[in-house]
């Protein structure tokens, strides 16, 4: 498991003790005593995950959690505070917090929830990154499809192949003979079948084929594909 948190705890013991049993598990943390000092690392630096006490000295873990949020952060933010009142838990889920943990705690229950709350957002992020969008168009690289406004379309395998290929790096641009070898599995043949294939996605997809938005001619380098709107 990789990742790493930010904990905002001002007991020394507990953030040493909540870090043992991360780092364990292959996660990093880093550790702020106060709220103030949580937020000059969460503006400093990168985090999977926030661990977050509610009484802290200065500003408390509620007034940590509102700016967070109304910075438009979306980062996951476990509370992990000794108030255990349901008023305390209410207003903690409803300022945006993702889940909350009283105090005493079991480790190893805290480290299985981190370690859920993360392997979510790595999932989501891999999901996320096999999506490619251009104008509007989503292809899925994984379960191999093309929508367009969100209707399905069907188009042939050597087509979808191009697309696919493609995407891997927009604006980068193909030749003739790298998209034939991928697409086709073939080192020889007929390269002009690459400008066919392309020029039959171009009717399909783009508004006018002489002028195309999306997939587009670098001009004796191949073929790329842009994500912009053709603007």
């Amino acid at each position: 498991m990789q990742g790493t948190v930010l904990i905002i705890e001002d007991e020394q013991e507990i953030a040493d003790l909540i870090s043992l049993y991360l780092n364990k598990e292959g996660i990093k943390t880093l550790h702020a005593l106060t709220g103030e000092e949580g937020m000059e690392l969460l503006e400093s630096s990168d985090f999977d995950l926030l661990l977050l006490d509610i009484n802290l000295p200065g500003i408390d873990g509620f007034e940590v959690l509102q700016k967070v949020r109304g910075k438009g952060a979306d980062i996951p933010v476990m509370i992990v505070s000794a108030r255990q009142e349901d008023v305390d838990m209410i207003m903690g889920f409803g300022i945006g917090a993702d889940d909350y943990v009283s105090k005493p705690f079991s480790p190893k229950v805290l480290s299985a929830r981190v370690r859920a709350h993360l392997r979510r957002i790595q999932t989501q992020t891999t999901e996320e990154s096999n999506l490619f969008s251009f104008g509007p168009y989503l292809l899925d690289r994984d379960n191999l499809w093309l929508k367009k406004n969100g209707e399905r379309l069907d188009l042939p395998p050597k087509e979808l192949a191009l697309l696919l290929v493609l995407s891997e790096h927009p604006e980068r641009a193909y030749k003739q003979e790298e998209l034939y070898k991928q697409v086709w599995q073939n080192s020889f043949g007929d390269l002009t079948t690459v400008s066919v294939h392309i020029q039959r996605l171009r009717k399909k997809l783009e508004e006018n084929p002489a002028k195309p938005e999306f997939i587009k001619t670098a001009y004796g380098s191949g073929y790329y594909i842009t994500a912009g709107d053709g603007n």
